[in-house]
């Protein structure tokens, strides 16, 4: 798979911006700029994946882009959330 740099920057754009949106909705749970990207490309592989097989197409463009990897990163924080054992409270802060 080759990747062009326009390509690269785009999707770092958008796995920024959505791991910093996942992270004010999913409250407490930002991770700085580095684990924000991160959590925002894994959380679009999960919504790329997961989205169409429950039947829910966004549409194309960036805006698309960034909302979908938005919700498969605030999935993959929930995630986290229950696997560290702080998802047994409901609005309790991460630490």
């Amino acid at each position: 798979m080759n990747m062009s740099g326009e390509s690269l920057l785009v999707t770092i754009i958008v796995g920024v911006v959505a791991g910093w949106l996942a992270g004010q909705l999913v409250r407490g749970a930002g991770f700085g700029l580095i684990g924000d990207l991160l959590i925002g490309i894994v959380g679009a592989f999960i919504g790329g994946w997961l989205l169409p097989r429950l039947g829910i197409h966004l549409g194309v463009g960036i805006v698309s882009a960034i909302v979908n990897a938005t919700i498969g990163a605030v999935i993959l924080l929930f995630i986290v959330r229950l696997v560290r054992g702080g998802g047994t409270r409901w609005g309790s802060r991460w630490r």
